[in-house]
């Protein structure tokens, strides 16, 4: 069971490598030009997908590697707390937990990343429309051959692969590279 575990991670990636890495040096582009700019990274998922945002946000408002000193970068999740999601579930609905949210904070010029393992992810979705309307640039990292978040965002990292645990695992490698891509373009590190 381990061993296939592992196998199954590194065939995925495996995959990753061969389709390429494009999409990412772009939108690690454009989000450094957003935040050399005065704007912010937002970074919206559910479940696993919203620790993971929790977490890639953390590396740029903390830091990534431990000896990399710099100033703290402007990211932020749209998963702010429990009291602001159990209320819009309530009284709106949970889909539009993360468009409103965006609503609320985000200013043009902003980038918006939406991560959806399934790629169905409604709430995902809807954020990436309003992005449009807010004239803010959106990218999503998505899996299953991209669901229902595919084309809506204006790039996407879409992981080759129906597994769960191995699209996760590659959103998280995505992501780190990421933010490094984005700190060494900011920051000059």
């Amino acid at each position: 069971m381990f061993k296939q575990a592992f196998q199954k991670s590194i065939e995925t990636k495996q995959k990753c490598l061969q389709q390429g890495f494009t999409n990412l040096e772009t939108m690690g582009e454009a989000i450094s030009v957003s935040i050399k700019a005065g704007g912010k990274l937002m970074i919206c998922g559910n479940g696993g997908s919203a620790a993971d945002a929790q977490h890639l946000v953390a590396e740029l408002l903390i830091r990534l590697r431990p000896k990399v000193d710099r100033a703290p970068l402007a990211a932020m999740t749209l998963a702010q707390d429990t009291s602001t999601i159990t209320a819009c579930a309530n009284d709106y609905s949970f889909d539009q937990l993360f468009a409103r949210n965006l609503k609320a904070f985000a200013r043009s010029g902003d980038c918006l990343l939406g991560i959806s393992t399934s790629g169905n992810s409604e709430n995902v979705r809807r954020a990436l429309e309003e992005a449009k309307t807010l004239n803010v640039k959106s990218f999503s990292f998505l899996g299953s051959g991209g669901g229902a978040c595919l084309g809506v965002s204006e790039l996407s990292f879409v992981v080759p692969s129906d597994d769960t645990a191995s699209i996760q695992e590659a959103h998280i490698v995505a992501g780190h590279a990421l933010m490094q891509y984005i700190e060494e373009k900011v920051c000059g590190v």
